[in-house]
Parts: C-alpha cells; sequence; structure tokens
C-alpha cells in the first residue's frame, strides 16, 4: 500500500480522496500492471513510467522504448536503468543530510539525542557502471580497502566537512538501502556495492544513536516577577567549527496565553519579534557563524486573567541547516566507478546538517 502512495506520488504530485478520483483510471492501469494474480511483480516507478503514462503516447516516444525493450526492462535483472544511457561528462553528486532530534531538559541533562540521515545521489554516468561506496561506520569499515580522500571532491562551503568526534568509526544503528544494492554483498563482506539508476534517488537512509553532536547549546533563564512579568535571557552558542556557517537559523521562545506587551531589550543579530499567533517570541538569524555567542533578552507583560492558569511552560524550539557538518560523524571514505570503457568521472560530495526536533526545556525560577 505504502509502495502504491509512492507511485502515485511520482505520477500525479499527492495523495487524497479527490486525486484517487481524478485518476481512477491511472491507478487502475497501474494496479493492472503491478499486480499478476494477485501477487505484486513490478513496484519500479521508473520502468512502470515507460508503458502506463497519463498522457497520449506520440509516435516518437513510442519508436524510442519499443515493445520489447520495455518487457526486457521489467523482466530482467536490472529494472531500474536502461543499457543505453551516455553522457559527455561522467558526474556523481552524492549529499549526505541529517536531521538532528536533540530534547534537552531544564536541568541540562540530555534526554534525547538521535540522528536521521539520508544519502541522496545524482547518477550522469554512461553505460553500466558498477560503483563502490565507503564510509566510516563500523559497518562497513574495512581497514584493508582504505582509499584516498581525493577520490571524491568536496562541494559546498568549505573544502573539507567538519564532523562531530574527527570524523572517526562511526557506529551506525540501522539502514536502509535502495534496491540496486547488492544487498547479499552487504551481508557477507559489509560492502556497498550497486548500479545505480540514472538520476536523483535515495541510496541509503540510516539512523544513529551514539556520540550525536549537538550544533546549538541553548541555556534559557526566565524569571517570574509577580504575576505581571516575566522575564527573559536566552544564551545560544555554536558548537561547529569557526571556518562554518548556519543558515536561516530560528528560535521560538514561547510565552504565556495572557502575554500583553513584549520589549525586546537587547539582541544579537538578527531580527526577533513576539508573534501572538504562535504565543512566542520568534528570532531569526541569517547567518550564524561557529564557535560565537548571541544573546537575547526580553520582558513580557502579563495581562490579568479570570481564571489563573498554570503556564505548562512549552520548550524553545530551533530550526537551522549547517552546510559541511554531521552531527553523526559519518563521512563519504570513497566513491569507485567501474564501467567497462574505462572512462573517467568525477564524484561530488556534500554534507548538512538540519533541524529535526530540536527542543530546550525551560525552567521557571520566581522572584
Amino acid at each position: 500500500m505504502y509502495r502504491l502512495v509512492g507511485l502515485c506520488y511520482s505520477y500525479f504530485g499527492k495523495f487524497n480522496e479527490e486525486s484517487v478520483k481524478s485518476n481512477f483510471v491511472l491507478i487502475y492501469e497501474l494496479l493492472d500492471e503491478i499486480l499478476d494474480f494477485g501477487y505484486p511483480q513490478n513496484m519500479d516507478v521508473d520502468s512502470l513510467k515507460l508503458y502506463v503514462t497519463n498522457e497520449g503516447v506520440r509516435a516518437s516516444i513510442a519508436y524510442v522504448q519499443p515493445p520489447q525493450k520495455i518487457t526486457m526492462q521489467a523482466t530482467g535483472a536490472i529494472t531500474w536503468r536502461s543499457p543505453d544511457i551516455y553522457y559527455r561528462k561522467n558526474e556523481a553528486f552524492v549529499d549526505v543530510i541529517e536531521s538532528v532530534n536533540l530534547l534537552i531538559s531544564a536541568n541540562n541533562t540530555v534526554l534525547k539525542s538521535d540522528v536521521q540521515g539520508q544519502i541522496i545521489m545524482r547518477s550522469y554516468l554512461s553505460g553500466m557502471p558498477e560503483c563502490k561506496f565507503g564510509l566510516n561506520d563500523k559497518l562497513e569499515f574495512d581497514s584493508s580497502d582504505k582509499a584516498d580522500r581525493g577520490d571524491v571532491i568536496q562541494y559546498g562551503s568549505g573544502d573539507e566537512p567538519a564532523t562531530y568526534g574527527g570524523g572517526g568509526v562511526v557506529s551506525i544503528a540501522d539502514c536502509q538501502f535502495h534496491q540496486c544494492v547488492r544487498l547479499g554483498k552487504f551481508e557477507s563482506e559489509r560492502m556497498i556495492m550497486f548500479i545505480p539508476p540514472d538520476g536523483e534517488f535515495e541510496l541509503m537512509k540510516y539512523r544513529a544513536v551514539e556520540n550525536i553532536g549537538t550544533p546549538f547549546k541553548v541555556h534559557p533563564m526566565v524569571t517570574e516577577i509577580g504575576k505581571t512579568r516575566i522575564e527573559y535571557e536566552v544564551h545560544v552558542r555554536a558548537m561547529f567549527p569557526s571556518k562554518l556557517e548556519a543558515s536561516n537559523v530560528e528560535i521560538k521562545i514561547p510565552t504565556p496565553l495572557n502575554a500583553g506587551k513584549v520589549h525586546l531589550q537587547a539582541m544579537g543579530k538578527g531580527k526577533a519579534k513576539y508573534e501572538a499567533s504562535e504565543n512566542a517570541i520568534v528570532w531569526r538569524i541569517q547567518r550564524f557563524r561557529g564557535q560565537t555567542d548571541m544573546v537575547i533578552s526580553a520582558v513580557v507583560e502579563l495581562t490579568p486573567m479570570t481564571h489563573q492558569k498554570v503556564w505548562s511552560r512549552p520548550p524553545i524550539s530551533m530550526n537551522f541547516q549547517v552546510v559541511m557538518f554531521t552531527a553523526s560523524g559519518l563521512l563519504v571514505r570513497y566513491l569507485k566507478v567501474f564501467e567497462s570503457s574505462n572512462y573517467q568521472s568525477i564524484k561530488w560530495v556534500r554534507y548538512m546538517t538540519k533541524a529535526g526536533t530540536y527542543q530546550i526545556r525551560v525552567s521557571l525560577a520566581l522572584q
């Protein structure tokens, strides 16, 4: 069912009651091609798009993709790639994207910390290349197969990536591969080998739960003065190296429901304002350099309430993006491409860490 929803997304961009009604014929044709006597036979999006279309098939397209070629691709061992792909410039782009989930208690204790990562690859390679992918993780690490870091070129905001823990061997809790990866080879030799689909695809998903680096440390001080005023002072420090910068940083500082006027007394870079619709002071910083500190101070005046309610103190939340940094310490050691014509290929890799659920609980001091 989930694969069918994914197919519908790839065909018409959404999956709801309206889209099902308007594309009922297309969905019926997909089910007819996917199932054979009630058993799933072909769930590959690229091969299904060759002969299930939501538009008329022109003569030129039919000539390029004859029926016998479609049948070979649907029933062959490699359904995700056609053998006659050609590029004048052979390149492969790898994006390592990590989402950091963090929950810190009011006394600065880490309650939850993990990284949800994915490796996105864009392959523009000719023929039927065999790729060998190497990471610095315990699952796949092999000291006898070390490769020069010059095998891949970093592209992004820096020449070399920065990682938590210096880029040593990383422990991955679990991982999930694209169907092109030879799982037998991985199980027996801990080697990631595959023939990539053409264009963009998700090579791997993974999760790390050990030795997670925190890109930002937040120290909030919230003081309640009587029942009419609350004072805020929030310190934020970037923990990643100074050569890097975080972009699109957004810090939401919750306020009570009966907040009236909000006075921003002091602030570092960026812009901050009180947004009544979210009951929070929203502080936006376009660029936040590593190893630097920023502070925001505010005073919130409270309006009297008929029925006094205890403030639940929601946590402070953050959003951010840091390019060329990995919180788990995962690095691409190498990407080797083998093809019968022995052409030269260029490999590029980029790293990005962003906020998932990044929350810091607040303690309230009375005065």
